[in-house]
């Protein structure tokens, strides 16, 4: 797969929420494959990143773990959170055929870019960048994005998003797709 210019994209919540198995996140580094990290199914988990960085974190570190306390003399090195970012940013890129336009910040290419705010209780005190993206932020944390150099969030709201209209016609199509399947809708 490496050899002829593959990649695989992880989605290691759903992977595990869903019995899929341990998604091969060590696997790939062995064999020379840097993983992109992906979401999948946005109707039963978390549709964040800073969730799907912080699970194959965790995970890749469980395998590890796993293979030392079975007496492995020569297990893998623990990811860096510098890595588990670029799987999150580089790697997606690449994965997509993009990496030369987006997935760093270099000159030339597009400025796609999300500005995080560092000032919320679940990253103080911050003692590394990388890390509390990585291990503690999440979308509470997000304050701008610009996506091709344009606003598309600031100060944490939508920008031009009609967010009442938004949840209306997401409720309505809910309540549409109940009724043509004829099942009751039980919000609890």
């Amino acid at each position: 797969m490496r050899d002829t210019g593959g990649t695989i994209s992880i989605a290691g919540y759903v992977e595990t929420l869903m019995g899929h198995g341990n998604p091969p996140i060590q696997k790939a580094i062995d064999t020379g494959i840097r993983p992109s990290l992906s979401v999948d199914v946005e109707t039963s988990v978390p549709n964040d990143f800073f969730q799907q960085m912080r699970t194959i974190f965790s995970l890749q570190k469980n395998e590890v773990w796993a293979r030392r306390l079975a007496g492995d003399k020569n297990p893998p090195k623990f990811l860096t959170v510098r890595e588990v970012l670029e799987f999150a940013t580089i790697e997606g890129a690449r994965a997509n055929g993009l990496d030369r336009k987006i997935g760093t910040l270099t000159p030339g290419k597009d400025a796609d870019i999300i500005l995080l705010r560092t000032d919320r209780l679940n990253v103080m005190p911050m003692n590394n960048a990388v890390g509390a993206v990585v291990t503690s932020m999440g979308p509470q944390n997000v304050d701008t994005v610009l996506i091709a150099g344009k606003v598309m969030k600031r100060n944490g709201q939508l920008v031009g998003v009609d967010f009442d209209r938004l949840v209306r016609l997401g409720d309505e199509a809910r309540d549409r797709l109940y009724s043509n399947a004829n099942v009751k809708n039980v919000r609890l």
